[in-house]
């Protein structure tokens, strides 16, 4: 089964840093990793302002968020959507990676993944595996 991972934008540019290519890649290498296929992603790139409307819309949340994750199949075979905030990303990268605005990027592309992976962040214990998981991605990136 062939994996596909789209990149799409949504009344934003992407950094200027993306390497699609190289994301592509480290994305099949981490599905990989994890034991599973990535029938179809696609990560879709927006304002805080376009995913504040999805967390309304479809979540009935809001308040901005750096990811939402839409599961259409998960298990050993992952199809989905994923909406990341540029604008939140950049602020969290402010606020929290010493302003490291591609290393935060590249920690919620692969958050997106784990979850879909069966890795949770609701409790401490599951938080705390998610971000060494996190951590051990960018790595390997």
């Amino acid at each position: 089964m062939e994996e596909t991972i789209f990149f799409h934008t949504e009344d934003i540019s992407l950094p200027d840093f993306f390497d699609s290519a190289r994301i592509e890649s480290w994305l099949k290498k981490l599905a990989n990793t994890l034991g599973v296929t990535l029938v179809q992603i696609n990560y879709i790139f927006c304002s805080d302002d376009y995913l504040l409307q999805i967390n309304q819309e479809y979540l009935q949340h809001d308040y901005y968020t750096d990811i939402i994750t839409f599961p259409y199949q998960q298990g050993k075979n992952i199809e989905s959507d994923i909406f990341i905030s540029l604008d939140r990303v950049r602020e969290n990268a402010a606020e929290f990676a010493d302003g490291d605005y591609a290393r935060e990027l590249l920690r919620v592309i692969a958050h997106g993944l784990l979850h879909l992976s069966g890795y949770g962040d609701k409790t401490d214990e599951e938080a705390v595996k998610m971000r060494a998981a996190e951590n051990k991605a960018i790595e390997s990136y």
